[in-house]
């Protein structure tokens, strides 16, 4: 991105302040990785910019199907603010939430995802399917995606062609 994209303010944050937020949710999805699951973090930020809740992927070590990075940390975030409504909040995931993860997002009341790379497979947000824009979803979504995104796909392809060649 440009200076001039940069110096956008998106919600109630400018990029450099997305970007500082993404690069955690990296960060989680490389310990990920690291530990055998595939590479997706996730972390939320209150409405004054707070970290409240961080998470990556857990479905192998915890043997949970829907232990993904977005799910564990939306739990997470409710219990911090003794609230399911996380409307103030600010959803950063390294990888486009998969239908589970887009229906939690959207139940959550989230204020705003932002996401790094797009997942074509199976992309829930707005590549594969559009699920905070459909006639069920009782909230609307405000999404920002594509921030790192080169890092967080770069991150997962690797991690996808060692673990092929192993």
């Amino acid at each position: 991105m440009n200076l001039q994209t940069e110096q956008l303010f998106i919600g109630d944050f400018n990029y450099a302040v997305h970007k500082r937020w993404m690069a955690r949710a990296v960060e989680l999805a490389r310990a990920a990785g690291d530990a055998g699951e595939v590479p997706v973090g996730a972390a939320i930020v209150d409405g004054t910019g707070k970290l409240i809740a961080e998470a990556q992927n857990r479905r192998e070590r915890d043997c949970d199907p829907t232990a993904h990075a977005e799910i564990l940390a939306l739990q997470a975030a409710g219990k911090v603010l003794q609230d399911w409504h996380l409307n103030q909040c600010t959803l950063y995931v390294t990888l486009e939430p998969c239908p589970m993860c887009a229906g939690a997002i959207v139940q959550a009341r989230i204020g705003l995802l932002v996401y790094g790379a797009d997942d074509p497979k199976t992309g829930a947000i707005r590549t594969a399917a559009n699920i905070p824009d459909s006639a069920p979803s009782c909230h609307r979504l405000q999404v920002l995606g594509g921030i790192m995104e080169s890092v967080c796909r770069d991150r997962l392809l690797s991690w996808f062609e060692t673990r092929r060649n192993n």
